[in-house]
């Protein structure tokens, strides 16, 4: 029997049509480990970079979760859903045919930077306890506060009329957590007086993990069990900044104590001089404390 029991992360392409937990379950049967989640629900329609947590990295995944995300994206113009994406049933249509590219490009401008952004209705965030798209599945109406959030980039690629009255609108997005790339395409709709919504989404990037270096489903089933690209200490390395500890130092950190600071705000990662991940670590009152301790018991 082929055991591994590998600390790290995996960076996933996700494919359409299935969601984030069925990718973790699928994981978990391969790499024969329950130790497994997701550092960033993708919804099921979106594609592309999912970065998996096996193991004892699974606790790196409160700060994967949150990094800045990178997505391409469709907007089309035209028609509202339900859902604010193309699995939901479409509530109105009104011919966008009329709107000029300038006025596509200035109604996404005004939707870039520092924004007040209400999430989907549709969407994972619980109120009262009970996840949103629930309660709008059960017919309620959900009315959700908004959130500031970042959208530090949002490039048009292209803005194409292939059919008589919907425009869809091709971007490029860099957003902080937590920004919804379908209340985007809802609130540019809304704006331009055609109702929108997102029909196609791909994360690209997600902190430092993108695209390029992602894995589909399938080579990982090829690659059973040995699934993990990015051991523990070369995800941590990758991901925050690197303190070295001396061979004292790695003792008191490892069980629990507080090192003198060096300066570097935090979270970062601190090693041993053997190049093991210790802890995730970070200074306040005069003090470098561990927010997470790693170093094998």
């Amino acid at each position: 029997m082929h055991v591994v029991n590998a600390d790290g992360l995996i960076v996933v392409d996700k494919p359409g049509g299935v969601t984030s937990h069925d990718v973790v379950a699928r994981v978990r049967r391969l790499a024969r480990t329950r130790r497994v989640g997701h550092g960033g629900t993708l919804d099921p329609m979106a594609t592309g970079v999912l970065v998996i947590g096996v193991n004892r990295a699974t606790r790196l995944l409160t700060y994967v979760i949150g990094a800045d995300k990178s997505y391409t994206a469709t907007i089309r113009l035209g028609q509202a859903t339900v859902t604010d994406d193309a699995e939901g049933d479409v509530t109105s249509t009104t011919p966008a045919g009329r709107l000029t590219d300038d006025g596509i490009r200035s109604a996404l401008a005004a939707l870039t930077g520092e924004i007040d952004q209400v999430p989907s209705a549709v969407s994972a965030i619980k109120i009262n306890g009970q996840r949103a798209y629930k309660r709008v599945r059960e017919g309620e109406s959900v009315e959700l506060p908004a959130r500031r959030v970042t959208v530090s980039r949002l490039d048009v690629l292209a803005i194409r009329r292939e059919q008589p009255d919907v425009v869809d609108v091709d971007v490029d997005v860099a957003c902080s957590t937590g920004t919804y790339i379908r209340a985007i395409a809802r609130d540019a709709g809304l704006a331009l007086g055609v109702g929108g919504h997102l029909t196609a989404l791909r994360r690209t990037a997600v902190g430092g993990f993108r695209l390029a270096e992602a894995v589909t489903l399938d080579e990982l089933e090829r690659r059973a069990p040995d699934l993990v690209d990015l051991p523990l200490a070369v995800a941590a390395q990758r991901f925050f900044p690197r303190r070295d500890a001396s061979a004292d130092e790695a003792k008191v950190l490892s069980h629990g104590g507080p090192l003198d600071p060096v300066g570097l705000p935090g979270p970062y990662a601190v090693f041993d001089p053997a190049g093991g991940l210790i802890a995730i670590v970070s200074e306040r009152a005069g003090r470098a404390r561990a927010e997470i301790v790693l170093a094998p018991a």
